[in-house]
């Protein structure tokens, strides 16, 4: 054991065989991204760009305090560089060079981070080509041996000033009687009837797949007007992940109608369904206690308008107790039976494939036949719960102004998606986006501004949508279960389908999506009549 070991100081700043660099820089150069961001294998301004460590004699706590010139890093998206007209040239170049190498990569994307100082202005750096390899297949060495390459193949389109950085991570699937009305929200129940309600992100599990506890969400709902006779059609279906729905993604499913057997969808899943009564438990609890505590203080309350006041508050607090409870007694018996929460059944579940065009983008959408919930169908409508004030969603979505209630009308066109017809406060190109799913409910994020391509532990590669964290102390942006969920604008178009992410332990940096545009392409090409806005679920 060396001095430094015994007597407990930092030694993490000298770089350790068989690293480039040092444990410190690994653990904490992308702090502030993620509650556990991924550890840093090497970037390609490592003697450009010295990291700040402790001086000599800190002890390491564990804690951010020993990083006084390290501000939490925030990743956000890429519009507006030079990368954005050359990424789509770019990308393909940089994926064969990674074959050519034998480097396994599960995703390349681009990022930019940024710090801010204690007034809270921001700085943002470089470009950064991020890429992520399959854990245990690619050495520090390996990355820093190829990184000139890919610096080269930027410098011929024309992008200077970009760095290289990398890490591991594997890119993982996040799949997890008559609906109920969706309530105001002075409803005691508003937030926690929110599982049984018809809006999108509504919890969804299949018969099929109940060993699995294979868990996800519905992205949005269409109406198909027409059958493939042209024919009148009433059906209003829904749209989610094959790998939510089916447990074989390799082949075709296709609901032959008549006797044939039914692939029934059931809204909330087994542990969807336990978490849910735990909610209600866990509130009326809250009420309970919250009504003995002013029932005590009203008897020692002197003074005449706090004590009407007090009054006041607690007769609210017994009434929604009452109701609270009362609605405890109506869905646990009357949703406890999963055979009973059956929503519709499975309609059309095309294979996940990659090759459907020349885009490669992920075929993933899989659709429902719905029925339950028509008679509280109010369209394709996300309620944002009660997470967030609507003075802070109006902050978060600036300057489009958010209700509790956001109907979700079109889609952002692909070239939007590079070249975005949003900006901030300060004039900056972006999109912040949210989704609504069943594990995490509703969440804000930053989508990235170009396309991530992926390449999973078989070798089949993809095109996705990427979207990392809005900040640090938001959370994780989706975890496992939210699979299925519509990611969405401010001012409620659809950016993509929620699929996977890249978790570490319990926290997840980045999340990954099939791009809306072409989903609702791939749906029209099979029901070709279909009407993405309806508000009602029968035509007038």
């Amino acid at each position: 054991m060396d001095e430094d070991e015994k007597s407990g100081i930092a030694s993490d700043a000298t770089v350790v065989a068989p690293h480039l660099i040092s444990k410190f820089e690994r653990v904490h150069y992308w702090h502030g991204i993620s509650m556990d961001p991924p550890e840093l294998l090497y970037r390609s301004d490592l003697e450009l760009n010295p990291f700040p460590v402790p001086p000599p004699g800190t002890v390491l706590t564990g804690s951010s305090d020993h990083m006084p010139d390290r501000i939490e890093l925030r990743s956000e998206d890429s519009f507006g560089t030079q990368l954005n007209a050359v990424w789509h040239i770019i990308a393909p170049k940089i994926v064969a060079l990674f074959k050519k190498r034998g480097i396994k990569y599960s995703a390349l994307k681009t990022a930019r981070f940024s710090t801010r100082d204690e007034d809270g202005k921001k700085t943002l750096g470089p470009i950064v080509v991020w890429i992520a390899t399959h854990p245990h297949t690619t050495s520090a060495e390996n990355a820093r041996d190829a990184s000139p390459d890919i610096l080269h193949i930027l410098k011929e389109n024309k992008v200077e000033g970009a760095v290289v950085e990398w890490y591991e991570g594997s890119v993982e699937k996040l799949s997890g009687p008559t609906l109920m009305r969706v309530a105001h929200e002075t409803n005691p129940t508003h937030y926690i009837r929110r599982p049984f309600t018809a809006v999108l992100g509504m919890p969804i599990a299949t018969r099929e797949r109940e060993e699995a506890d294979a868990q996800g969400s519905v992205a949005f709902f269409f109406h198909e007007n027409r059958d493939e006779n042209g024919e009148s059609s009433a059906r209003v279906l829904a749209v989610s992940n094959k790998h939510v729905l089916r447990e074989d993604t390799t082949v075709d499913y296709q609901f032959m109608g008549g006797g044939a057997p039914r692939q029934y969808v059931r809204v909330c899943g087994f542990r969807r369904f336990q978490r849910s009564i735990d909610e209600i438990r866990v509130l009326v609890t809250k009420n309970v206690a919250e009504a003995r505590e002013r029932g005590a203080g009203e008897q020692a309350e002197e003074d005449e308008e706090a004590l009407e006041i007090n009054k006041g508050q607690l007769n609210k607090v017994n009434k929604d107790n009452r109701k609270l409870q009362a609605f405890f007694k109506e869905v646990n018996p009357q949703w406890n039976d999963i055979a009973r929460r059956n929503i519709g059944f499975v309609d059309w579940a095309p294979s996940i494939s990659i090759d459907v065009d020349e885009r490669h983008y992920r075929h993933r959408h899989s659709r429902l036949d719905s029925q339950k919930f028509k008679d509280n169908f109010q369209g394709n409508v996300v309620d944002l719960g009660n997470k967030f004030t609507s003075h802070e969603l109006n902050s978060i979505f600036w300057p489009n102004n958010s209700n509790q209630h956001e109907t979700i009308q079109g889609v952002v066109r692909r070239e939007l998606l590079a070249t975005p017809d949003c900006y901030d406060e300060n004039g900056d190109p972006l999109y912040i986006v949210g989704k609504d799913g069943n594990t995490t409910d509703f969440t804000v994020g930053r989508f990235s501004g170009l396309e991530a391509y992926l390449c999973d532990e078989y070798g089949k590669e993809s095109i996705e949508v990427a979207v990392y964290n809005y900040s640090k102390a938001s959370g994780n942006f989706a975890a496992k279960g939210d699979s299925g969920s519509l990611i969405f604008t401010g001012d409620g178009r659809m950016v993509a389908i929620l699929h996977s992410g890249m978790p570490k332990g319990h926290s997840s940096h980045v999340t990954y999506g099939t791009p809306a545009w072409w989903a609702v392409e791939q749906l029209q090409g099979h029901y070709p009549h279909a009407d993405f806005n309806r508000t009602t679920f029968f035509s007038d």
